[in-house]
């Protein structure tokens, strides 16, 4: 099955990453984007294990090293600034709390369009209709003309409008009560290469890390039900967090006060997305519209790499769209449910509550980075991020 038109909608990690894949196979992916240009926002994130095989295969390990965060860890703190437990970063494709490759997602995700230059990219344009005619898929737009295309990937985040459009209600979110702000901040005279993590009563955390671009970093985040905080303007999530962190000690002050003035604020309240099936007709799900496992998983990326490579070959392996997405899911489904296998308690058990379980997680955290547990403290910051015997689908390339 060569040459055939597929429409993807998202660019942000899995959506350029099927295009370079299918691009390299013959077929013409066209990638549709409601943002008017691409993301360069976005934290840090972890290319580890099967993820950073995909990288390797797509000939962009290189690519990724040169633009890494150069971060060397990640430090635990109390709310006096006391390391409570240290964790260099991985040497390996997989272990450690900080990842051997980490990179801003706005860095990842403009490598993989770079290598896909040939591929039409559409901004400031999103999907509205999507109809099976039975030869092809006919594609609304809220700007421009319809479109025919012979397959529609929705690459798209955990709460994707293009994916309600096509199964209504029937990817189910399971929250995982917890919201979670990234911002960036100017860098400060003491920050250093080691991402910093400190606990608050209450559930509240917040982080700094190191980019590549002369600022830090910031995440504020809090146990919480849903109270809908997520479609709140933007001067209304601020105030949230103000209040919610006004007393929280530590560099919070410096925090809240760079928040103003960052214009890349983005809210979310934290859930998982256990979609029944992956495929309906031409169109099929990939990345976090699939099967988001959250950022406290540590495999997002790796999905979202995983995943587009799989589709991507089991699309080129197959003459018939509903055997490649049989395959898509027969491979992937495992690897994401395993993925999606959350430590007991999480996100609770690292965001305690009260004083007392705040001594307890820092007592852990002093046990499991000392010498006697070094391996057992990197397997426990360590995801699940090779567990998958990666098909390989070189002999299909017809692109090099």
């Amino acid at each position: 099955m060569t040459g055939k038109r597929v429409l993807i909608s998202g660019a942000g990690v899995a959506g350029p990453a099927l295009a370079y894949w299918l691009s390299r196979y013959g077929w013409e992916p066209t990638v549709i984007e409601r943002s008017p240009s691409l993301r360069a926002t976005g934290q840090n994130v972890d290319v580890r294990g099967a993820g950073r095989e995909v990288a390797r295969r797509a000939g962009i390990e290189d690519l990724i090293r040169a633009a890494t965060t150069g971060e060397q860890g990640t430090r635990f703190v109390d709310t006096r600034g006391k390391v409570r437990g240290s964790f260099p970063a991985g040497t390996s494709d997989t272990a450690g709390a900080t990842a051997e490759l980490e990179i801003l997602r706005g860095d990842l995700a403009r490598i993989l369009v770079e290598q896909t230059d040939w591929v039409e990219y559409v901004f400031g344009d999103r999907i509205t209709a999507v109809r099976d005619t039975g030869d092809s898929a006919t594609v609304s737009f809220e700007t421009g003309s319809d479109r025919e295309f012979d397959l529609v990937v929705v690459a798209d985040g955990i709460n994707s409008a293009t994916r309600r459009i096509v199964f209504g209600d029937e990817p189910v979110v399971h929250p995982l009560n917890m919201y979670v702000s990234y911002f960036t901040i100017p860098r400060a005279a003491g920050d250093d290469g080691w991402a910093l993590w400190c606990n608050a009563t209450g559930g509240r955390a917040m982080t700094l890390r190191p980019d590549n671009q002369g600022t830090t970093r910031a995440t504020l985040s809090f146990l919480s039900g849903p109270r809908g905080y997520e479609r709140l303007p933007l001067a209304e999530q601020k105030a949230v967090l103000r209040r919610t962190f006004a007393d929280a000690g530590w560099q919070a002050p410096r925090m809240l006060s760079g928040m103003d003035d960052a214009d890349d604020l983005y809210f979310e309240f934290l859930g998982q997305v256990r979609a029944p099936r992956w495929s309906s007709g031409r169109v099929a799900l990939l990345g976090d519209a699939a099967y988001c496992a959250s950022p406290i998983s540590g495999m997002g990326t790796s999905l979202a790499l995983v995943g587009a490579y799989v589709l991507a070959g089991e699309l080129a392996s197959h003459p018939e769209h509903g055997d490649a997405f049989a395959g898509y899911e027969r491979i992937m489904r495992p690897y994401v449910e395993q993925a999606q296998k959350l430590p007991p308690g999480a996100p609770r058990v690292a965001n305690p509550k009260s004083k007392a379980g705040l001594a307890v997680f820092h007592a852990v955290l002093r046990l499991l980075s000392s010498r006697a547990f070094t391996g057992l403290g990197a397997k426990f910051f360590t995801p699940p991020a090779d567990r998958i015997e990666l098909p390989d689908y070189g002999r299909l390339t017809v692109r090099g």
